[in-house]
């Protein structure tokens, strides 16, 4: 029975495309919407939250988080999301995709709900009880990175399964839109009905009382896209390459995959049978044969999407310089507290709408036309590009007249991240590894990019800090400086074109044929596993 395939497998790689291809972007995008929306919302409002905890009467400025606590405030969610990645990875693959996708799910609704229910009025008790909830928010959000993907690819049809996975990935941007709108809409409502002077005019009274309402009303709102899809995420059934590969199971894909595709389906338990007694696919995790067949491409997912989030994550070192560059966002003194909310959140949302979003839908549309490795490549190259451009002539840069050359360079290094790797990460671990892996594997994966994004958004913080101690920030030691940390980012962005090589290139291939699951002898399957890039 070598090279046979499933009947059930096969309808779903030529399967043309369909309205059920559409019902599951959505379905699974409408998560990474929640993922996207929950972990930058915290962004909008971590200004207020100092200004309303943190006030110290008599300063010129108006109160900001400690280090320490805006370190955890902004944080947190990502050290929840990264054991998340870990567990319900591997647990997707033990109980299968469905199963622990409502498990996630459910944990995002309620801790969203929590973390604006954050108790107490003293500022240590409001700040531990908000980064408790927002630690487990990011648990159940880690949750939805493997399971979103493994999922889109295993429905999927092999021609066009890329942009499929990448549009689930693309939702973030949406996510991100809808986060600094709504912030918009809820500032702009509380300012109406409760003006405030500025804080050079009058410092106690330019924080109203109720804004301590505005900053639980956005992070609430994240439980409410997720509610949403509950209910159709419970009646999506169990993907056809989990229940057949994994569970064994030919007779449920079959009839499952029927169902969807609206067509006859044989019911094959002897492939089956006989794939599953294959002593050459009976390999565990981390064996000696598993490191073999996907030892380096398990390292090419990890280092990558390593890299690339360090990179994608420092961003907000130079953020502040680009909305002051150009006027979004007036020093804090000369507003109120709820009118410094609506210009972050305007300012977010245009830097999404203008250079986040198109980098997303740009990879949708050319990953299955050139590929994942030619993308990513191009995509590391050109934040490296960029990267020394803004580092070499840093001092250039800083004079006024320049500064909008600044802006076009940052934009387009987060273009390039975003029709580049920011993607393609996400996509690769999802095609490449065997189906009883695919969700450890990718959990593995996102895990290592968001230890990463906790290096790039914290580490070079500090790094970033002027080496003058009377020009740092307050709180922070000196550091290494800006041009020099954008040098840094320029290496590890190369160093992310090296480890692409690694990766091998999935287009136009069925899942099993990639991961050597079709029924192939060993020697056949290894063809379609080379660790140099198939262009």
């Amino acid at each position: 029975m070598p090279g046979d395939q499933l009947q059930v497998l096969n309808a779903l790689d030529v399967a043309k495309t369909q309205w059920y291809h559409f019902t599951a972007i959505v379905i699974a995008g409408m998560g990474f919407f929640t993922d996207a929306y929950d972990l930058f919302c915290i962004s909008l409002v971590t200004k207020l939250l100092g200004r309303i905890y943190y006030h110290v009467p008599g300063s010129k400025v108006p109160g900001t988080l400690p280090p320490n606590v805006s370190a955890a405030v902004n944080g947190v969610a990502f050290c929840g999301t990264l054991t998340g990645q870990l567990f319900f990875g591997w647990l997707g693959d033990k109980l299968g995709r469905k199963k622990v996708y409502g498990m996630t799910l459910m944990i995002m609704i309620l801790c969203s709900v929590a973390s604006g229910l954050s108790f107490g009025h003293k500022p240590k008790s409001v700040m531990a009880t908000l980064c408790f909830f927002r630690f487990w928010l990011g648990f159940g959000i880690g949750g939805d990175y493997p399971l979103s993907a493994t999922i889109m690819s295993e429905y999927a049809n092999k021609k066009t399964r890329g942009a499929f996975i990448a549009a689930v990935f693309a939702m973030q941007g949406f996510g991100i839109m809808a986060g600094g709108i709504f912030a918009i809409i809820i500032s702009a409502v509380f300012e109406a009905k409760f003006p405030a002077p500025t804080y050079a005019e009058d410092a106690l009274r330019s924080t109203v009382p109720q804004a301590d309402f505005v900053w639980r009303i956005i992070l609430m709102f994240g439980a409410l896209p997720a509610a949403m899809t509950f209910y159709s995420r419970s009646k999506m059934p169990e993907t056809a390459r989990y229940t057949a590969l994994v569970a064994k199971d030919a007779k449920q894909a079959a009839s499952d995959m029927a169902r969807v595709l609206q067509v006859e389906i044989e019911a094959e338990q002897g492939i089956v049978e006989y794939i599953s007694n294959d002593k050459s696919k009976s390999y565990s995790l981390f064996s000696k044969e598993f490191m073999k067949r996907h030892g380096l491409h398990l390292l090419g997912t990890t280092s990558t999407w390593f890299l690339l989030d360090i990179a994608f994550y420092s961003s907000n070192l130079f953020q502040k310089d680009i909305f002051s560059a150009i006027g979004w966002i007036p020093p804090a003194q000369t507003m109120s507290a709820i009118q410094e909310v609506f210009k972050i959140a305007r300012a977010q949302t245009l830097i999404a709408l203008c250079s986040t979003m198109p980098g997303y839908w740009f990879t949708v549309a050319f990953i299955d036309v050139i590929g994942r490795f030619a993308i990513q490549l191009m995509g590391f190259f050109f934040m490296t590009v960029f990267m020394f451009a803004l580092a070499i002539p840093y001092d250039h840069w800083t004079h006024k007249e320049n500064r909008i050359g600044f802006v076009v360079m940052y934009s387009l290094t987060f273009f390039f991240a975003n029709f580049g790797p920011n993607v393609t990460t996400f996509v690769v671990p999802a095609e490449i590894f065997p189906a009883r892996f695919r969700s450890t594997c990718h959990g593995i994966s996102a895990a290592s990019g968001k230890l990463g994004a906790i290096v790039g958004a914290f580490g070079f913080l500090y790094l970033a800090q002027s080496p003058d101690k009377n020009k740092t920030s307050a709180g922070y030691p000196p550091g290494i400086g800006v041009k020099n940390s954008l040098i840094m980012l320029g290496v590890v962005s190369f160093l992310g074109i090296l480890f692409t090589l690694l990766v091998p290139e999935a287009k136009g291939k069925s899942l099993e044929e990639i991961s050597g699951e079709n029924g192939d002898n060993h020697e056949n399957t290894n063809n379609g596993n080379r660790t140099v890039p198939i262009i």
